[in-house]
């Protein structure tokens, strides 16, 4: 894999307590081909991104994916906390709950 700009690496590094290290590997692909992705961010559409639909590695990528015991609710904790880096670094986030 190419090396990435910092500001990007750092994006994608707040993604890795996700993943066991052994699938770490795999998933900084599927993670920038996600970012990549207009539309529909399917596995399928990802991988269409990178180039990879058609190898053996596609049966590959499901098989990280699948047994990974995700946790929705710590997984959207992540990405919240970088919107909030990115979008409200001044300001009050305000809750419409």
């Amino acid at each position: 894999m190419l090396p990435l700009p910092t500001r990007f690496a750092g994006i994608i590094l707040a993604f890795a307590p996700l993943f066991v290290h052994r699938s770490w590997r795999a998933a900084q692909p599927l993670l920038i081909g996600a970012i990549l992705t207009p539309g529909r961010r399917t596995v399928a559409s990802v991988l269409r991104i990178l180039w990879r639909a058609r190898g053996r590695q596609f049966v590959n990528v499901h098989r990280i994916l699948n047994p990974a015991a995700w946790c929705p609710r710590n997984d959207s904790r992540i990405l919240l906390g970088l919107l909030i880096d990115a979008f409200a670094q001044r300001g009050p986030v305000v809750s419409w709950e």
